[in-house]
């Protein structure tokens, strides 16, 4: 889906002449064919001939993709059609196409631009682990959950501690050593509510601690969380607020952390991969043939893809004589390619019966993955070590269960 979206991004049409249509699933198709019918009736005025025939070609192919539908797929339906230049002016070229949502859409939207709207899928596919949210400072403190962009207000308190300055008839000392039991036992409490709270939560990514001031490291530092939890602290950051205004802040400076958090992991997982090879310990392969070989022979225990793979797997068949032919080309050449083969003749038997099927191939090898319980990981270039995958590995590594016979 992810690399789905990157090409829908990709393409640009020459005015607003393509559509964007989301269909939820309890959006009846004839409501929505009818809508695009009155879409259909104003779009014959537009006064530019070649931009009215394309959005109304554009509009056509969506009302027949929808009558393939009774109704909509469980998580709705998402359709993306338009005339896409291919080389410049004039060589536009109609596109289709159709998704199901991995969860449930909620909006229903209908948009005629020069780009496909993909905001809703993009939201859809943020990271989803749950992490937990502590914000305190010496007078409050609150602590929350946060799923993809949702966050849950689980628990408000407030210290109770009064101010710095003492009551008459006290010594400052004697003052001053009450308020830190006082401000002690306030962390205490606020550790003891995150460790029931977040404790609980089976799919906990991580904790982030935030809060104005000191008091967020003074908590973080002290024995107030339990181990398990201290562990997943991820950040610690800064903010003006612990209510509401708070979490906002958190939730402008999330991106960046989540971020942070996968690529450690990936690191990890690289350097581990990184490890094998360098002390030839048998329990590593690379490269297209021998990660193929070994997904197969079912010795993978974690496949490393790089997110930048740019290679299509082309396979050229003949009809009449069952003449087969392989080939890993990059991206930009499958297209050509796969139109050379399909009009050219079978090298073996000379008939025009040429059938070509390309797939991208870290779809491709994803898929054998899966379908063998095998740990997917697809790793960002945008690190020392993504790097060293896509230009010393070719993008394509994998840890194995045990070594291949024959390895030392």
């Amino acid at each position: 889906m992810k690399r789905t979206l990157d090409l829908l991004a990709s393409k640009e049409g020459r005015g607003t002449e393509l559509i964007t249509l989301y269909v939820p699933p309890d959006r009846q198709i004839h409501e929505v064919i009818g809508q695009l019918r009155e879409e259909y009736g104003t779009a014959s005025n537009i006064k530019s001939r070649t931009t009215r025939k394309n959005v109304l070609d554009a509009i056509e192919k969506t009302m027949q993709r929808l009558k393939l539908f009774k109704r909509p797929p469980p998580n709705g339906l998402v359709i993306f059609v338009g005339a896409i230049p291919q080389d410049g002016p004039g060589t536009e070229r109609m596109e289709t196409y159709v998704l199901e949502p991995p969860e449930p859409i909620q909006v229903y939207l209908y948009r005629c631009d020069n780009r496909f709207h993909l905001e809703p899928l993009l939201e859809i596919l943020r990271e989803k682990e749950t992490f937990g949210i502590i914000l305190i400072d010496g007078n409050d403190a609150l602590i929350a959950t946060l799923r993809g962009r949702q966050v849950n207000v689980i628990k408000e308190m407030t210290s109770g501690i009064p101010g710095k300055h003492r009551a008459g008839g006290q010594s400052a000392r004697r003052f001053e050593r009450l308020r830190e039991a006082e401000v002690n036992q306030y962390y205490k409490r606020v550790g003891g509510h995150a460790n029931e709270i977040l404790g609980q939560i089976s799919d906990l990514k991580g904790v982030i601690v935030g809060g104005p001031g000191p008091s967020k490291y003074v908590f973080e530092e002290g024995e107030h969380l339990n181990y398990e939890l201290k562990k997943k602290i991820v950040a610690t950051v800064d903010t003006s607020y612990v209510g509401d205004n708070g979490i906002d802040e958190v939730l402008d400076k999330t991106p960046e952390i989540l971020r942070g958090v996968r690529y450690s992991e990936e690191k990890k997982l690289v350097q581990r991969f990184l490890y094998e090879v360098g002390h030839d310990t048998g329990l590593a392969a690379y490269g297209e043939s021998d990660v193929r070989k070994a997904l197969e022979a079912g010795l993978v225990s974690v496949l490393l893809l790089s997110e930048r793979l740019d290679t299509f797997h082309v396979t050229t068949k003949c009809q009449v004589c069952g003449f087969t032919d392989d080939r890993l080309v990059l991206a930009r050449e499958a297209a050509k390619l796969e139109q050379n083969m399909a009009s050219a003749q079978c090298p073996k038997c000379n008939n025009a019966t040429l059938q070509v099927e390309r797939k991208d191939l870290l779809e491709e090898l994803a898929e054998i993955g899966e379908s063998k319980s095998v740990g997917v990981e697809i790793i960002s270039a945008e690190t020392e070590e993504g790097q060293q995958l896509l230009k010393g590995f070719g993008g394509i590594a994998a840890i194995l269960r045990y070594a291949k016979a024959g390895s030392s």
